[in-house]
């Protein structure tokens, strides 16, 4: 029909997309960023208006155990690694947001599976019963509140 997404189509973008997924380089998750400040000194150029403040100094922030870290990576070799890692991480995560969109499509265009002799399921396409209900919830004891 017109319209329809083309299964065909689609899961040559996905084969596609992972191929270029494969190629993608070293990165490390976070965010490098360069950042300029001023100093406070009354006698500084920085602090006049119109110059620029001091910098940049180069941030890598990125989350880890619950906590934001950053490191300052200095400019030369250690700066271009930090840029490149950066640059893959961005390649990588919109890669996969693309793959993400291409799997969506194809399982919204692939037809239904009938399963034989699968579970039962109402009009409204839901399995009948549920665990709050089941035996195994009225066997287990309920946790004291705290």
């Amino acid at each position: 029909m017109a319209g329809e997404p083309d299964l065909a189509a689609l899961e040559a973008e996905r084969a596609r997309l992972y191929a270029e997924l494969a190629g993608v380089g070293d990165f490390r998750r976070g965010t490098l960023s360069a950042v300029f400040r001023r100093c406070g000194k009354a006698n500084c150029r920085c602090s006049r208006p119109g110059e620029r403040a001091h910098g940049p100094q180069w941030n890598w922030a990125r989350w880890e155990g619950g906590k934001t870290v950053t490191t300052h990576p200095r400019p030369g070799p250690e700066l271009d690694k930090a840029q490149r890692e950066a640059g893959e991480w961005a390649r990588f995560r919109e890669l996969t947001g693309q793959i993400e969109a291409v799997n969506e499509a194809i399982c919204d265009a692939r037809a239904p599976l009938a399963v034989p002799g699968g579970l039962a399921q109402d009009s409204e396409g839901q399995k009948r019963g549920g665990w709050a209900r089941s035996s195994l919830r009225r066997s287990r004891p309920t946790p004291p509140r705290r």
